[in-house]
């Protein structure tokens, strides 16, 4: 050791005015440094002054020890540090080994009067006696042993069970205790509520490594067993070793399993509803563990609609389409057992998707069969009603499951149907029109004065049809080397002034999308008048109506003795541009 220390005399030569501020302390082995800091107004200097001690060593013998004591009770995988510590000597030397030159399993580090063994983590390798040995020069060498002992114990029992709890059916519980050594001091008990149901120890066991151990036992639960516990109570005894805890203990609720079982679906308010009124259908059963619920619909095609996973089925807004056959199957995939339940809901509601249709077409041609058809929801039962509407008639229409069939469908039988569904909650109605599309008939042609004519003189055709949709017609010249078409404008032709050029064959092509008509109609223009102011220019006027439903026969004769009518057509003036 190190006593006194001589007086310390420090001066500063700088200005009258200096003065001492600090003093800083460095140490060495034999002497210290002072640094002084001397400082005026004006300056500042810094002074460093070697200042020797006076030690005085007392001579002390040279000894050692090891921390902790010569035992040491440590759990596998936790730090362990062996320390070698000694006094009398300024620099010893260490060195460690175990007792049957073992490998150390640890990592020593030498300091000035001591050396360590940190062995992290400990291993089943360091269960073993460790001696230290210094050395001091001249003084010569010390050792010290240590004797390092060894469990593990790191956690509570784990229950398991082989099989689930089934009520009557055989079990095994299964408590494992993890990583315990030494497995020969272990003592394993097995307990329901307070009572022992088997025990064992390892004492045969010769294991040295660290294992996990396994206690079986079988029985068959009751009914009575569910909610009571079973206790596994793990110990390891080892005298004279200190640590804590040697008992750990683990508890488990028996639980037997059964079900499903009585199986029912519950419908609020009822399985007749109103469409738009909420449903909830419930599925109940009785199950351990509860049972897994998957809610399913048989369809009108024969396929199954698979719904929530849930006991509760809620329909906010009922619809007509929701009526059906509901399925509840209720599964325990513990026991592997499936029940199902069935209920059938039926929505009533006001007549839906009422249709009505015409086959092959609601357009046809006359002659063709054509069939209606009045289709809608029927729950409840839907009384349906076939019409026909021609302006404020109405006449009512036998059918035979809603069809009503026409033959050979003529021009009356075109017009407006209609489908009517009625039942107690309310109606809904369809209609269609059916047209009838009938080629130009009964064709009339009128020829004023007459087919043959005088040069100068007016002619005027008229015609009237039967067609659907209304026809169209065009007026031909028939010309020896070429045909003349002469279209109509407003269904009129006129020819003016005519002369022998305008003899010949006229043919008159009445038309529409379904069918045509040629009328042939010959004019011969022959001598002239004899008194010029009685000359009448021959006009030829056309005009053809149709009807729809019942033919019209229009005449339209005018006949013009000085002047042409506004919109006219000059045949006379056409033929010549082109004869």
């Amino acid at each position: 050791m190190r006593q006194g220390l001589d007086k310390k005399i420090i001066l500063c030569f700088l200005t009258p005015h200096s003065f001492l501020q600090s003093v800083f302390y460095s140490k060495g082995t034999d002497s210290f440094f002072e640094k002084v800091m001397c400082e005026s107004p004006q300056n500042m200097k810094y002074l460093t002054v070697r200042m020797r001690r006076q030690v005085l060593n007392l001579v002390k013998a040279f000894e050692m020890e090891i921390i902790p004591a010569s035992k040491i009770v440590v759990q596998i995988g936790e730090m362990l540090v062996l320390t070698c510590n000694t006094t009398g000597c300024a620099s010893p030397s260490f060195s460690w080994r175990t007792q049957m030159d073992h490998p150390l399993g640890g990592t020593v580090n030498n300091y000035r009067t001591y050396s360590t063994l940190t062995m992290n983590p400990v291993s089943i390798e360091n269960y073993n006696d460790y001696l230290c040995t210094a050395f001091c020069n001249e003084k010569g060498k010390k050792e010290k042993s240590i004797k390092v002992e060894l469990y593990s114990f790191p956690s509570d029992p784990v229950i398991e069970v082989s099989t689930s709890l089934v009520a009557g059916e055989p079990a095994t519980v299964i408590c494992k205790i993890p990583d315990v050594f030494p497995s020969d001091r272990l003592e394993v008990l097995l307990m329901k509520e307070g009572h022992t149901l088997h025990a064992k120890d390892f004492s045969e066991d010769d294991s040295r490594n660290k294992e996990t151990k396994t206690v079986t036992y079988s029985f068959n639960p009751t009914t009575e067993d569910i909610g009571k516990e079973i206790t596994c109570v793990a110990k390891l005894p080892i005298a004279n070793m200190d640590f804590e805890p040697k008992e750990r203990v683990t508890s488990l609720k028996l639980n037997a399993n059964f079900g499903p079982q009585n199986t029912i679906i519950t419908v609020s308010p009822s399985n007749f509803t109103v469409e738009g009124n909420p449903l909830k259908l419930t599925c109940v059963t009785e199950s351990n563990p509860p049972a897994q619920v998957v809610w399913s619909k048989h369809l009108a095609d024969g396929n199954i609609e698979h719904f929530i996973e849930n006991n509760v089925l809620s329909i906010p807004h009922a619809r007509f389409t929701d009526s059906g056959l509901y399925i509840c199957e209720v599964i325990n995939l513990v026991t592997n057992k499936t029940e199902k339940a069935t209920v059938d809901i039926f929505i009533q509601a006001p007549p839906k998707n009422t249709t009505l249709s015409i086959f092959p077409s609601s357009v046809v041609k006359q002659g063709e069969s054509v069939t209606i058809s009045c289709t809608s929801a029927d729950v409840p039962a839907v009384q349906i009603t076939l019409r026909k509407k021609i302006g404020d008639v109405i006449t009512t229409l036998e059918t035979e499951d809603g069809k009503y069939t026409i033959d050979k469908a003529q021009l009356k039988d075109a017009g407006i149907y209609e489908c009517i569904s009625i039942n107690k909650l309310g109606n809904q109605s369809q209609h269609i029109v059916l047209d009838v599309k009938v080629p130009p008939q009964n064709i009339t042609v009128l020829v004023y004065p007459s087919e043959n004519v005088k040069e100068g003189e007016n002619v005027t055709i008229t015609c009237s049809t039967y067609s659907n949709p209304p026809s169209q017609m065009v007026l031909k010249k028939v010309h020896q080397e070429r045909e003349i078409i002469l279209p109509s404008v407003n269904g009129t032709f006129t020819l003016y002034n005519v002369t022998k050029n305008d003899t010949g064959k006229y043919l008159l092509d009445v038309f529409n999308e379904v069918g045509n008509n040629i009328k042939v109609i010959e004019i011969a223009v022959i001598g002239k008048l004899e008194k010029r102011h009685q000359m009448m220019p021959l006009i030829i006027a056309f005009s053809c109506t149709t009807a729809i439903a019942i033919p019209v026969v229009a005449i339209l004769i005018y006949v013009s003795r000085k002047a042409k009518i506004n919109g006219s057509y000059s045949l006379v003036k056409a033929l010549r541009l082109k004869v």
